[in-house]
């Protein structure tokens, strides 16, 4: 439990939370800091984040308060863990589940083998294409906001989804690949209707489509987009890919064991 005095943490506070599927990293930080400022009697509280994480992803988010907030770039520089599940045979405009699939493809050269085989091949200082839905500014315009006309305007024409050359490559460095496990089929989740609020985050309905599954460890630096790794991993295969789950496991030295649910963060902040 926090004191009511912010002064007491004069270095800020350094949380490494949860963050729960289908919320936004800026959800989570507009919840503590309205939890903070009122636990703290502040009418403005700096709060921030180090590192966003996709909507559809969850693991360690780490939120920055007061002082902290000096360190959030620090924080964000450091060395990534990820689980990632990489659904192979199809792809999806956003090259996770917020989108659906917009192209199927053949599945005859993904085995456990031809997966182990080629993550070799990735690891190390490369370029990689960000996903265009992603929060990379162009121009002064946020990536996303291309897409989605983009997009749009691929649907009207009845054609798949072809982000272009709209992004520049940048210089990431994968460290590490492990795959933990193969399944020759992927449990698709529940698919979600996006709604207002919180809600607004589709998961597309990707049951009855063939589908194979691997779930891989990454450790990369600050920078790598997990969803563009997958997008490459289903171009390297011939197959097509993009996630099914992602969940980062460490960052800014934090790692799953030091991880706190909202729920748990709340109370520390003595809301619920």
């Amino acid at each position: 439990m926090f004191s009511r005095n912010i002064t007491d943490y004069p270095e800020g506070i350094v949380l490494p939370v949860d963050k729960p599927y289908r919320w936004t990293s800026a959800d989570l930080v507009r919840k503590i800091k309205w939890a903070a400022c009122r636990h703290f009697g502040k009418k403005n509280l700096k709060v921030g984040h180090a590192g966003t994480l996709d909507p559809l992803a969850t693991g360690i988010l780490l939120i920055c308060i007061g002082p902290a907030t000096r360190r959030a770039e620090e924080l964000q520089s450091s060395r990534k863990q990820y689980v990632a599940g990489v659904c192979f045979g199809g792809t999806t405009p956003s090259y996770d589940l917020e989108k659906a699939i917009d192209r199927e493809r053949p599945l005859g050269g993904v085995t456990q083998e031809s997966i182990r085989a080629v993550l070799p091949s990735f690891v190390g200082e490369q370029r990689q294409v960000a996903p265009l839905f992603s929060a990379k500014s162009v121009d002064g315009v946020r990536a996303y906001e291309t897409a989605r006309r983009l997009l749009k305007e691929a649907q009207a024409r009845g054609d798949a989804f072809d982000p272009g050359d709209v992004l520049q490559s940048s210089i990431v460095n994968i460290y590490d690949l492990e795959l933990l496990r193969f399944d020759e089929q992927f449990e698709a989740p529940e698919p979600v209707a996006a709604t207002e609020g919180r809600g607004r985050i589709n998961v597309a309905d990707v049951r009855g489509v063939p589908l194979k599954h691997a779930l891989i460890r990454v450790d990369c630096s600050k920078g790598t987009y997990i969803r563009a790794l997958a997008r490459d991993l289903g171009e390297a295969l011939g197959s097509g890919a993009f996630l099914g789950s992602l969940r980062r496991t460490e960052n800014g030295g934090y790692t799953e064991a030091d991880a706190i649910s909202i729920e748990d963060v709340l109370s520390l902040f003595k809301t619920i």
